[in-house]
């Protein structure tokens, strides 16, 4: 709920749009944080605008993995 707060504090300030970045397992945070938002606080004025995903290499030398990424476009409506 922390992470939906500060989203709306984001649109209160007069910003009309933002993007969500997440990678690896707090990708489904990301989703269920601008889905709470969408549906409960703005009720449909909210738009997704562009979903990206990707993958980072972390790690360094040989001990390199790969993670994936989501970045997330939101808009609020009028």
């Amino acid at each position: 709920m922390a992470y939906a707060t500060a989203v709306m504090m984001h649109f209160q300030s007069g910003a009309k749009t933002l993007t969500i970045r997440a990678r690896g397992r707090a990708i489904s945070r990301a989703v269920d944080v601008v889905e709470v938002v969408r549906r409960r606080f703005f009720g449909g004025k909210m738009m997704v605008k562009e979903i990206t995903i990707g993958t980072q290499a972390i790690g360094e030398g040989g001990d390199t993995r790969n993670v994936s990424t989501i970045d997330i476009k939101i808009e609020k409506g009028d």
